[in-house]
């Protein structure tokens, strides 16, 4: 199985933390973003990997380099413009289509969440119910919800907690849900990516549903969750591994 890691980010909500390093080498307790989630993956036998980069790219490759890829196959996808989720990813696409059979899903992860999910429980649920793309999902406060359908399936999206629901399919009940930052995705997604340029994955999923395909939700409510994109979450991230709540 592979892996991609969303690290291309600028970390405009950690400065100064990243004026002068990309927020992927940001530490917790003295361990990079890259490594923690690297070895997140590596944890679970997924040993190719590629890595979007763009804000201090040079310091990434290099710092990859100098920890000969932690031992892993680790690729780098260079972004000279900021292509956001949707666009890295099929910028990265090629990783994912070099081998002649191209039927096993794959982890896009981002760099910036700490998390104790069960990955390959996601990746079970995944398969078991044949979706194109398995977002990992929380009952939790949020600026952006995703709405689920009665089986788990998305239809629809809202600003908020009073914002108009968006949606894609009808449902006559829905469950609002906050995304975690982890997808398992199969192969036959990149084909249908057919968005150019710069562009988030999130309204190519919203798309996807609109039109039949099955993005479906991982419950995530039970297990430890972070986003680390901003200096008071990574602090308390911090006081988490010292308290030992979660383990890098």
């Amino acid at each position: 199985m592979k892996a991609m890691i969303l690290a291309a980010g600028l970390g405009t909500r950690l400065r100064p933390l990243t004026d002068r390093r990309p927020k992927a080498l940001v530490e917790v307790a003295g361990r990079t973003l890259l490594e923690i989630t690297l070895s997140r993956l590596r944890d679970v036998g997924i040993r190719e990997v590629i890595v979007n980069v763009h804000h201090f790219a040079d310091m990434v490759a290099d710092y990859l380099q100098t920890n000969h890829s932690f031992g892993m196959r680790i690729e780098i996808s260079r972004e000279d413009v900021l292509l956001d989720t949707g666009g890295g990813l099929k910028k990265a696409a090629w990783f994912f289509q070099e081998e002649p059979n191209q039927a096993e899903p794959f982890l896009l992860h981002n760099v910036d969440v700490l998390s104790s999910i069960d990955l390959p429980r996601m990746v079970q649920f995944h398969a078991r119910h044949q979706a194109l793309a398995t977002l990992a999902v929380q009952e939790r406060e949020t600026s952006r919800y995703l709405l689920f359908d009665e089986q788990n399936e998305l239809c629809g999206r809202r600003a908020g907690r009073d914002g108009a629901p968006e949606m894609v399919r009808t449902s006559p009940k829905t469950k609002a849900l906050a995304f975690a930052g982890i997808h398992v995705i199969s192969p036959p997604l990149l084909s249908m990516l057919t968005e150019q340029g710069v562009f988030p994955i999130i309204p190519s999923y919203l798309r996807l549903a609109g039109s039949g395909e099955k993005i479906g939700a991982f419950r995530a409510d039970d297990y430890y969750w972070r986003d680390l994109g901003n200096r008071e979450n990574l602090a308390q991230a911090e006081r988490d591994v010292e308290q030992g709540i979660v383990q890098l």
